[in-house]
């Protein structure tokens, strides 16, 4: 039950350590440099298997905490400088933090091929190689606007290294506006992917969106409302009300996951309420450092 203050009191469950083998891959050793996006002294590498390609930065010491950006199949690292909560400049004091281009996403560094079949699997497979390439077992997870469906599939994927997850804004299906996220991805970012990759048909798209948005047109689309039920991650949820970040999605998946918690709505105005979110976002992670 959500109370009248809009949280839910946590009761934590020990997430069992376990490591995931590392898969062969090539890489190009991270290196410091400008890159749109990023605080100055973040090191850029590449993580490599088969014929995907993943651009990543890192920044900071500590516990290790895997960040997505928002903006939908243009989840890119250049996106962080106008987020609503820029991670890397806030928690790079805190969290060794790790970011990524998605595949494929616009203005990223990322190509692969675009996954027809499980397109959530298939992101969630970058994100852990990323990780695995790093040598991380164990991870925090953030994720804005499209970052809700990612960290929900990857605790659904691999629940035993997602120690807890911070949800911002997240995504979700909005019963009066169905079709709104798959719209989006083939007016928007599906004509900039063939402008780089002709080879890529509307056919091939229509039916990768289709899997992303259709196939399960209900609740975070990457996973159902009976995994979130059975979900015992700690997470904390920072709702929005957009057409694509419904307000009611954040709300189900506090309701739903037992160990849940979700902030004040709305919390990004005033100015001292932002900071109060974004500091309680961060002693949340911090509560959650394993011993």
């Amino acid at each position: 039950m959500i109370d009248k203050d809009r949280r839910v009191i946590l009761t934590t469950a020990a997430a069992a350590a376990a490591a995931t083998a590392a898969p062969q891959v090539f890489a190009q050793a991270p290196q410091a440099g400008a890159v749109q996006g990023l605080p100055a002294g973040a090191k850029v590498g590449f993580y490599e298997k088969g014929n995907v390609r993943i651009r990543y930065a890192e920044i900071g010491s500590g516990f290790p905490l895997l960040a997505t950006p928002g903006g939908g199949l243009n989840s890119g690292i250049g996106v962080w400088s106008r987020a609503v909560i820029n991670v890397m400049e806030e928690f790079k004091n805190d969290f060794r933090v790790i970011t990524m281009d998605q595949r494929n996403a616009t203005g990223g560094e990322s190509p692969g091929p675009v996954p027809v079949d499980d397109p959530w699997g298939a992101f969630a497979d970058d994100q852990l190689g990323v990780m695995d390439h790093l040598g991380i077992s164990r991870f925090f997870f953030f994720g804005n606007c499209i970052g809700g469906p990612y960290g929900m599939k990857l605790m659904e994927r691999a629940p035993q290294r997602i120690v807890a997850a911070l949800l911002s804004q997240p995504v979700g299906h909005r019963p009066e506006k169905p079709d709104y996220m798959y719209d989006a991805g083939r007016d928007v970012w599906a004509k900039e992917l063939r402008g780089r990759k002709p080879d890529v048909s509307m056919d091939t798209i229509e039916k990768y969106l289709h899997n992303l948005y259709r196939a399960r047109p209900d609740f975070v689309y990457s996973v159902s409302r009976d995994f979130a039920k059975s979900c015992q991650t700690p997470m904390l949820v920072l709702p929005d009300d957009v057409v694509a970040h419904p307000l009611q999605i954040s709300i189900d998946i506090a309701s739903l996951a037992p160990n849940a918690e979700i902030t004040v709505f709305p919390w990004k105005d005033p100015p001292e309420l932002k900071a109060r979110t974004i500091n309680r976002a961060r002693n949340f992670l911090k509560r959650h450092v394993p011993t």
